[in-house]
Parts: C-alpha cells; structure tokens; sequence
C-alpha cells in the first residue's frame, strides 16, 4: 500500500481512498451548441494514453470528496506530483524528458 498526498486535506492518505477519473485539463467547448458532431465527439470519447508522464483527473472519494489532478509516470505508476483544480503541473513531460525536474520531482505525491 502506498499513500496518495491531497491537496485539499494537507495530508498523505492510503490509495483506497482516491480513484482515477481521466485525463486532466480538457476544455470544453466554448459554446456547445455551435460545436460540430465530429469536435464534440472528439471531447467526450477520446483521450491521451500515454506511455510515461501523464496529467490525470483524480478524486478523493472517501476523504473530503474533492477533484484534484495528479501528474503520474504511466510506465511505473509512480506519482511524480497532486496539484489543485485550476493550477498548472510543474512536471511535464519535457521537463522530466530533460532531467531538469526528474530528481525534485519524484514521488512528490506519493509516500511509502
């Protein structure tokens, strides 16, 4: 078992309490209604998958019910950092493809 960092709670809790909820940081359309078939279909069914650093939905469901977004390596599902809803990732796939945020980065959001 490992323990997830919340950003709302201030605290490492045990992973039973999170679930996954998809790719973070789409945006909706703007005006729906003007939004092709094709356009619309495209944001409601297709996502990114992947291999390596990912930003992703999460919520901590039985703690204090909050989405928040975590950023994770999908090849070791290690979770390089949580962040809140509306705040940017300060790990992307650049940066830990460069090195530049690799080392400080590593399981910050996540405790053994």
């Amino acid at each position: 078992m490992f323990y997830i960092y919340c950003p709302y709670c201030a605290e490492y809790r045990e992973e039973e309490e999170f679930h996954p909820k998809g790719q973070a940081h789409i945006a909706r359309p703007l005006d729906p209604m003007a939004t092709s078939d094709d356009a619309w279909g495209d944001y409601l069914f297709f996502r990114d998958n992947p291999r390596g650093v990912h930003h992703e939905l999460w919520v901590h469901a039985v703690g204090c019910r909050k989405f928040f977004n975590v950023t994770r390596d999908t090849r070791t599902y290690a979770i390089l950092e949580t962040y809140r809803i509306g705040e940017q990732p300060s790990v992307t796939a650049d940066s830990v493809s460069t090195g530049s945020a690799a080392s400080t980065a590593t399981l910050t959001g996540v405790q053994a």
